[in-house]
């Protein structure tokens, strides 16, 4: 799988649950939070500045998902990403 042009395949990173207060915040529930954690599976050719295996963090907003090969991905524009961990 390759992704083309200014789009950018990942896989996202599931947050641990967390304990404040003796509530249990899991992903669902923490709405404060805009943006997610991501692995980079494959970057278009007009991408640049990030590579495959790349650590980063997007607007949860932003893209689609894909199934590919029994996995589950999601396709995002270049411009979602706002950092490189």
């Amino acid at each position: 799988m390759k992704a083309v042009n200014h789009y950018v395949v990942i896989d996202k990173i599931k947050e641990t649950e967390k304990k404040v207060g003796g509530l249990i915040i899991t992903e669902d529930t923490n709405t404060d939070v805009r943006y997610c954690k991501a692995k980079i599976i494959s970057v278009g050719d007009l991408v640049q500045n990030v590579s495959d295996g790349d650590t980063i963090w997007y607007d949860k907003h932003a893209g689609y998902g894909i199934e590919y090969d029994n996995n589950y991905y999601f396709v995002i524009k270049a411009s979602d990403i706002v950092l490189v961990d």
